[in-house]
């Protein structure tokens, strides 16, 4: 094993009923002045916000409840959070929903406990704030597993950037999967893709040696796959759910990827399309990832040929050759979830030229900087990745 750091405080409830032990989890932390924030969608459906409501009045916790977070999270509802947070003397934050829920909960933290600096300079890496309120989470879907990672996303809607920065995690996660059953079909095979996404973005990486951790991230891939055959089979499927869930909060720790860098290259390249045209980021993740997978697989193809092998037990042909055919069995598995894996299938279309620059632009910064280490990526690279994309 290389070196690492590794520090997950996130308390775990876990199963069914788990949401009944919020009051409790919120006094161990601290809270008194609770916010609670939700978007709409399956914390209503599910009747979740009432109950969550009714359990801290009863236990005498002072309430503001706040809805309307959208998928890919804006900065201007953060902003009004962290308004409304300040003059309700809020001391904790409760999300209830999924990853936009949370990391907009990460972001109303971070600015209630700064009242002197607009959050977004924190997302832009211009001041780093480390003075946060404590943040919990009653998840309803199992996707992003931003109730146990250290990190959060916001979306400006003026400029159209969309940046992810480096947050506390939550003191606690609440994570109940019959919640997630009430999820719509395409939002729960986008967060299905974010979960294998975020175990790939961390197993592609030129460091070798660590083999405990190799193992994690492919029967966690393993896993997610398999289960989410059962899910499309059986949408009520709680034992398949449970297993997706769970595998959502551990890709997303870092434990699938301890010893190694961050790569994350489908992620920066994936938001950029999330932000410009307001799609799924777990759709945006798998419109890119195999035309970034073709594109750099040459700089350490015995990488991808193993991975072709555990994952899919490949084993016949050259190096090359078992590489390619890992990266298209990845790609076919994400057609059958149901995912798109270029930009028609994502809704958006063949783009210009001068789009695609433009994103190119925006992920490197004008072609100022390179993105990812698995092979860093500049303008010109980025270009080739979009161009394979856009079909």
């Amino acid at each position: 094993m290389h070196n690492f750091e590794y520090h997950c405080p996130t308390e775990i409830i876990f199963g069914v009923g788990a949401e009944e032990n919020v009051a409790e989890k919120i006094f161990k932390y601290g809270g008194s002045r609770v916010m609670i924030l939700y978007g709409g969608g399956s914390a209503i459906r599910s009747g979740l916000v009432p109950k969550i409501e009714k359990f801290l009045t009863a236990r005498g916790l002072e309430i503001k409840i706040l809805g309307g977070v959208k998928p890919n999270p804006r900065l201007s509802f953060a902003r009004r959070a962290v308004r409304e947070a300040i003059d309700a003397k809020i001391n904790f934050v409760l999300a209830v929903g999924g990853g936009s829920v949370i990391d907009t909960a990460k972001a109303v933290a971070l600015g209630a406990a700064n009242p002197q600096v607009d959050i977004w300079e924190h997302w832009l890496n211009k001041i780093r704030l480390e003075k946060s309120l404590p943040v919990g989470a009653v998840l309803t879907i199992a996707a992003a597993g931003s109730e146990t990672s250290d990190s959060a996303v916001l979306t400006d809607e003026d400029s159209g950037l969309k940046r992810g920065s480096i947050t506390p995690r939550p003191v606690f996660a609440i994570m109940n999967p019959e919640f997630a059953l009430t999820v719509p079909h395409y939002p729960m095979i986008c967060g299905i893709a974010d979960i294998i996404m975020h175990t790939l973005e961390r197993y592609f990486s030129k460091i070798e040696g660590n083999e405990f951790t190799d193992m994690v991230a492919e029967s966690l891939i393993k896993n997610v796959m398999e289960q989410s055959k059962n899910l499309l089979k059986n949408p009520q499927d709680l034992h398949a759910m449970s297993e997706i869930m769970w595998c959502g909060s551990v890709s997303h720790t870092g434990f699938t990827g301890l010893g190694r860098d961050r790569d994350f290259s489908a992620h920066k390249l994936g938001h950029e399309l999330s932000g410009r045209y307001d799609v799924a980021h777990g759709a945006s993740l798998t419109t890119v990832w195999a035309s970034w997978a073709r594109t750099v697989y040459t700089v350490k193809p015995e990488r991808f040929a193993n991975f072709a092998e555990k994952i899919f037990g490949i084993t016949n042909g050259t190096i090359d050759q078992r590489a390619n055919a890992g990266i298209d069995a990845m790609e076919n598995y994400f057609r059958e979830l149901g995912t798109p894996t270029n930009f028609s299938e994502l809704g958006i279309g063949v783009q210009s030229d001068d789009e695609l620059n433009f994103l190119a632009n925006m992920v490197t910064s004008n072609g100022t900087k390179k993105v990812a280490t698995f092979q860093p990526l500049d303008k010109d690279l980025v270009l080739k990745i979009y161009r394979k994309a856009n079909r």
